[in-house]
């Protein structure tokens, strides 16, 4: 199949949870800070935080957790730790660079589509090949952050593309909707939290299940009929 005829777009990745496994570092910078105000910050406290927009997390941090600071605050000490964390060890999903290699050899375009800010995004990108991303969204970049698509039509608006003919990898109910609302082919990558199984989406334990021609197949799977729920590709 050429680049010409493939049905496949572009690859649009979601960063915490999906391309690395940054969820315990952001957990245990929300753990630590809401401690350090007398508060306690459980398990279920920290599943309702993925997935959201930054801002969204910190009012939750500062309601739930008694923190007393402003949101745009708690972000900006939040990312400080999970920042100092990525730079000492990136913890990479297993199969995330080896897809990416796949796809930059095969010349699919590929975008980063993240609620984390861009000066962690940087960071991450900065631990990859150049070229790996041919365009990077950011939570800060956007006026309404994920469930709403703005941040995947914004990438694929970016790499020339159909967000119809793009798959979007994802591992939270939130962004899993965000995706959907854009148009995408979507899957759920297992990971911190479940994503319920639903019409014409996919599901995958991780990114190593996946390769192109199972991206591109899915693609091509989209129309009047969709696959079962959560199907395996």
């Amino acid at each position: 199949m050429t680049a010409a005829t493939r049905p496949l777009d572009a690859v649009l990745f979601d960063l915490d949870g999906t391309l690395v496994d940054s969820e315990p570092y952001w957990i245990e910078c929300e753990q630590a800070l809401v401690e350090e105000h007398g508060g306690t910050w459980t398990d279920a406290d920290a599943r309702a935080m993925v997935g959201n927009p930054l801002l969204v997390s910190a009012g939750y941090i500062a309601a739930v957790g008694g923190v007393r600071m402003a949101p745009e605050q708690i972000v900006e000490h939040l990312l400080d730790g999970v920042i100092d964390r990525v730079r000492r060890r990136i913890p990479w999903r297993a199969g995330a660079q080896e897809l990416l290699a796949e796809l930059r050899r095969a010349g699919v375009p590929t975008a980063l589509v993240t609620m984390s800010y861009r000066r962690l995004a940087d960071e991450v990108v900065a631990g990859l090949p150049p070229g790996s991303f041919a365009a990077v969204v950011t939570g800060d970049e956007v006026r309404e952050g994920k469930p709403h698509p703005e941040a995947y039509l914004a990438a694929a608006d970016r790499l020339g593309v159909d967000p119809r003919h793009c798959v979007a990898l994802e591992d939270s109910p939130t962004g899993v909707a965000s995706a959907e609302a854009a148009g995408c082919v979507t899957v759920a990558v297992e990971g911190v939290v479940a994503v319920p199984p639903a019409p014409g989406r996919f599901g995958v334990s991780s990114l190593g299940d996946l390769s192109l021609r199972k991206l591109e197949r899915m693609v091509a799977a989209r129309g009047d009929a969709p696959p079962a729920p959560s199907a395996p590709f």
